[in-house]
């Protein structure tokens, strides 16, 4: 009976240890399915469990993309300090309309532009994060000097060729001197080592910068050798065809820089791991986002870039600064005020090859790029702009680009070094505030036709 009894109670028990069996490989079963075919679970779950209605849906949708809305404006308008200048730039236009004092809507502008400039690289750095590294470093480039070139554009437009020549020669020695110069003193600062950079970039750099200076010399040295063929045109004709050779030549640089020779510009990493070294960082903001802020920051910085333009040469009564000075060392640094925040962030990162391509690679930039595309612009518009920025702009460019290329030859940096540029830079801005330009004079009846 006992016998009859375990037997029955093993039987028992190897039904419900199958019986469980099938309940899990079922369970598991399911499970694939739905894995595999998300839509085939709704068969199982029975009629009691509905789909979403598409109003709900639709109700969901609006509110994830008012919540990315409000979220995008938060990062970009909120989430720093500087954007407390912004409420300037509206308060220039109004004193534009009512006091008519270009002292002040000048000073108000200038205010205005920098938060603006600022934003517009961070914007551009959002963007980087999806179009990878080679084509976004060429676009935090490009964007960094969106704001010197539609200066340049607006001023050019009102024949003030001067202040187009100058604003651009300012803003190539600000990004060698002082932006270079903040990023080797801080990156010293705060590492006690030399920083290292690749010799490589920093040498086709420098090359293409000494290029630029024989773009800009021989105009200038046409003119003031009176050893024209024809007085007044032949300097013109060569600037024009220079600005071609010269916008051609950046074109071959960018292809040679992003296909041909990628592996020549990677960081130097003394450690050989770059990817350890570098942060997980991710978007804040995402692709198109980024693209709609670009849009409407180069819009307003253009808006106020007409003011600012316009009120340069009451500016310069009123305050009592040459407009030389107020067109290379005023409009430059707000314009770089991106690059300038940027380089140094980078430096005390100990990223050094990016504070270089962002200073040494900006001002490539303009002296290949935007120098040339305003002489072909101011070609179009039937404006005389030229290469000839005159004997002393040129040689100051001249001395700035064999100092800055005697300080990248090594390959390393230090603080002593950045010391040594900011100095350089401020016997620059004293020289332009104690130099009267000629030509500028000249300049003025241009501007009524």
């Amino acid at each position: 009976m006992d016998n009859h009894q375990k037997s029955e109670m093993v039987g028992i028990r190897s039904h419900l240890e199958m019986g469980s069996l099938e309940e899990e490989r079922a369970v598991l079963e399911f499970e694939e399915e739905s894995l595999v075919s998300p839509g085939k679970t709704h068969s199982r779950e029975g009629p009691n469990k509905s789909l979403p209605s598409p109003a709900s849906s639709q109700s969901f949708c609006t509110k994830c993309m008012s919540n990315s809305i409000f979220n995008s404006i938060k990062v970009v308008l909120f989430s720093t300090k500087i954007n407390l200048l912004v409420p300037f730039g509206p308060v220039a236009i109004l004193v534009d309309k009512f006091a008519d004092n270009h002292g002040w809507v000048f000073f108000l502008s200038l205010l205005g532009i920098i938060p603006l400039a600022e934003r517009l690289g961070y914007a551009t750095e959002q963007l980087a994060f999806f179009t990878g590294p080679t084509v976004g470093g060429l676009l935090n480039a490009t964007f960094g000097n969106a704001t010197e070139l539609i200066i340049s554009v607006y001023a050019l437009r009102n024949g003030m060729i001067r202040v187009v020549q100058q604003s651009l020669l300012g803003s190539i020695l600000s990004n060698m001197l002082l932006v270079l110069g903040c990023a080797f003193f801080s990156g010293g600062l705060v590492f006690s080592k030399e920083q290292v950079f690749s010799k490589a970039a920093a040498g086709v750099n420098s090359g293409l910068l000494l290029m630029a200076v024989m773009g800009l010399l021989f105009p200038a040295v046409l003119h003031f050798t009176h050893t024209e063929v024809h007085f007044g045109s032949s300097e013109l004709a060569l600037s024009r065809f220079s600005s071609c050779i010269m916008l051609v030549a950046y074109a071959a640089y960018l292809v040679f820089q992003l296909k041909s020779q990628k592996n020549l510009y990677v960081p130097v990493d003394e450690g050989g791991n770059q990817s350890e070294g570098d942060e997980d960082e991710a978007p804040e903001i995402s692709q198109w986002e980024s693209i709609i802020w670009l849009t409407i920051l180069t819009m307003w910085i253009s808006i106020l870039s007409e003011y600012l333009v316009d009120a340069i040469e009451g500016a310069s009564v009123s305050l009592k600064m040459p407009v030389a000075f107020i067109s290379v060392i005023l409009l430059p640094i707000v314009g770089n005020a991106a690059e300038h925040a940027s380089a140094i962030i980078f430096a005390m990162k100990d990223k050094l090859d990016i504070s270089l391509g962002v200073a040494i690679g900006s001002s490539t930039q303009i002296s290949m790029f935007g120098i040339p595309f305003c002489v072909v612009v101011g070609w179009i518009m039937g404006r005389p702009m030229d290469l000839n920025f005159q004997l002393f702009e040129t040689a100051t460019l001249f001395m700035t680009v064999i100092v800055v290329a005697f300080m990248l030859q090594e390959g390393t940096s230090n603080y002593f070094k950045g010391l040594m540029l900011i100095f350089c830079y401020l016997i620059v801005a004293a020289s332009f505030f104690v130099h009267i330009d000629p030509t500028s004079i000249a300049d003025k009846p241009s501007k009524h036709h």
